[in-house]
């Protein structure tokens, strides 16, 4: 008898030895579990401007220049997914990974993006968040993928056929190898018999005894297994649900997760003695007041980590609830550093000109622009006393932590509108809002006629090489002087007549209360589609960050608030002022 048999080359085919190149698909936008929910990649909404020329990372490290493998040549959307051309450096590192990469032993590739809107839903009890907005600045090649359909394209599969020649078994021979297997098993005459008289084969026949031997010690033997799945020793772990369950205390209305339940209405003396016990320190006959003295320089540090989860978690809460002002009309980012950022705004690709049979194409240029932002700190710090623990004082932390959010959310904006009203001079050597940017129009009150004219402003502006980008305006920005009278020009009506139509119901009114000039009204676009006003946060660190150490001189925690931000104009052509 024949076998055919056909052996699959997993070599990617899109590789390219002399060229040091390779197609992959960097993400098929799927869910990945992460602390606390689920993310989920919307490939509709990824921004491609970084990604081209962006590096290619070993597993994400970024510490030096070895850690880069190669660059990304190109990248476009494929119902596959997000696809990029890369190209391997020369260096022996690069190469090294380039001849696994080539041989099929390498597989693996992940994404680092950063994400500038997200939209949260349910999945059942799961969370879902799923990133709305998000721009890859890097691909890395990695040994265990988060997207399982991340993969380096293989192309044509081919397989070759070998044939093998193989001697078939008589019943006489299938017959011996039974007998052979029950002997082995175990297993009595009349199981044997049953097998022969069934004219089964040996493969089966050896199946059955595996399956036999298997009930057999089942029923003469039990195992007992124990699994780790979880340390609840964990210092961090254990700061996080008790944390939490002082947060419930101060707010009441926070639902407390089912692992933190067991901390419910904890006294701040008791966390002290929880954490006592935790180290092995005796507890009989240690009143409130002396338990915090004895508690020793270890304990404290672990009650620091607490103090600072809980007041993270309030400051959170009223930072998230707090008026967001300018936010919306401008783009969140994040930067790596402290360095300054310069941001660079290429125009659009020289226009087509006829060629003529066998004449010479035209040079093109590409115009570009460049406008800079920066990160600074920006902090508070207050102590929490040996006292307020004893007296189980949740009102100062509460309170403090309050605060702290309203005003980290307030300074933000504020930055926002400085950076708004103080009309810097760009990288073009002009104000933001000028004549010679086509964005600004003398003093009148909002109505019909100056947001038309706004509006047409707005789709006459040009990139730098003077091509129509058609621009809309998304927001309308007023004074409180002006509030009553955005409210109704934005007021959708039913109308009876084309003239009664409002032609400017989609836009969104944002009211700023810290625009001093009365008569100074704006237009702006989404941030998503053009460049505008932006804002930035230290990568990893969105928001206010808390911070707590034990202080020494003093009988106290510090709580240290610090806020990485900053605020600058990129780009003048998605907003227009009038006044």
């Amino acid at each position: 008898m024949t076998i055919h048999l056909r052996a699959a080359n997993m070599r990617p085919a899109t590789f390219s030895a002399e060229a040091r190149t390779i197609e992959a698909i960097v993400s098929t936008g799927a869910p990945v579990a992460r602390p606390g929910y689920t993310e989920v990649l919307d490939l509709r909404g990824v921004d491609l401007a970084r990604l081209v020329g962006a590096p290619v990372l070993d597993g994400h490290r970024r510490d030096t220049t070895r850690d880069q493998l190669g660059v990304i040549e190109a990248a476009r959307m494929t119902p596959e997914g997000l696809l990029v051309v890369i190209r391997f450096r020369e260096s022996t590192p690069a190469q090294a990974v380039m001849t696994d990469v080539a041989n099929g032993t390498l597989r693996g590739l992940s994404i680092g993006y950063t994400i500038e809107q997200t939209r949260e839903a349910k999945d059942g009890t799961k969370r879902v968040r799923t990133a709305t907005r998000w721009t890859p600045i890097e691909v890395s090649i990695v040994p265990v993928p988060a997207d399982p359909g991340a993969h380096f394209r293989n192309g044509e599969v081919t397989m070759p056929t070998t044939e093998l020649e193989v001697q078939v078994q008589t019943r006489a021979e299938m017959n011996t190898e039974i007998r052979s297997i029950a002997e082995l098993a175990g297993l009595d005459r009349a199981w044997t018999d049953a097998q022969i008289d069934a004219e089964a084969t040996p493969e089966a026949a050896r199946e059955l005894a595996f399956a036999a031997m298997a009930q057999r010690q089942a029923q003469t033997r039990t195992r007992t297994t124990a699994q780790i799945t979880f340390d609840h020793n964990d210092p961090a772990v254990f700061a996080s649900r008790v944390g939490e369950a002082i947060h419930a205390r101060m707010n009441p209305a926070h639902e407390l997760s089912a692992p933190a339940r067991q901390y419910a209405n904890i006294r701040l003396p008791d966390v002290v003695r929880e954490v006592m016990k935790r180290h092995g320190q005796p507890l009989q006959g240690v009143s409130d007041a002396q338990v915090f003295t004895r508690a020793g320089s270890m304990v404290t540090g672990d009650l620091a980590g607490i103090l600072g989860d809980s007041a993270g978690r309030s400051l959170r809460t009223a930072y998230d609830a707090s008026p967001s002002g300018l936010r919306p009309a401008a783009r969140q980012t994040q930067y790596p550093n402290f360095k300054v950022q310069t941001k660079y705004m290429l125009g659009d690709a020289p226009a087509l000109r006829r060629v003529l049979e066998g004449g010479e194409y035209p040079m093109g240029s590409v115009a570009e622009s460049a406008n800079t932002n920066t990160l600074q700190t920006f902090g508070s710090m207050i102590p929490y006393t040996r006292q307020m623990w004893i007296n189980d004082d949740l009102n100062a932390l509460a309170d403090f932590s309050r605060r702290m959010g309203i005003a980290a959310r307030e300074f933000e904006n504020s930055q926002l509108v400085t950076a708004l009203t103080s009309n810097p001079i760009m990288g073009d050597g002009l104000a933001v809002f000028v004549a010679g940017h086509g964005n600004l129009d003398a003093a009148s009150a909002p109505s019909v006629t100056s947001l038309n004219a706004g509006r047409v402003r707005m789709r006459k502006q040009t990139s730098a090489n003077g091509m129509p980008i058609n621009a809309a305006p998304r927001f309308l920005i007023v004074p409180p002087e002006y509030e009553t009278i955005g409210e109704q020009l934005l007021t959708t009506l039913a109308a009876t007549a084309v003239a009664d139509v409002n032609p400017f119901a989609k836009l969104l009114l944002l009211v700023e209360p810290r625009l001093t000039n009365a008569t100074q009204w704006y237009l702006a676009a989404d941030p998503a589609n053009i460049d505008g006003l932006e804002y930035a946060y230290l990568e990893g660190a969105p928001g206010p960050q808390v911070e707590t150490t034990v202080a020494f001189e003093v009988d106290a925690m510090m709580i240290k608030v610090r806020l990485d931000f900053g605020a600058a104009w990129i780009g003048h052509r998605g907003w227009y002022r009038n006044g």
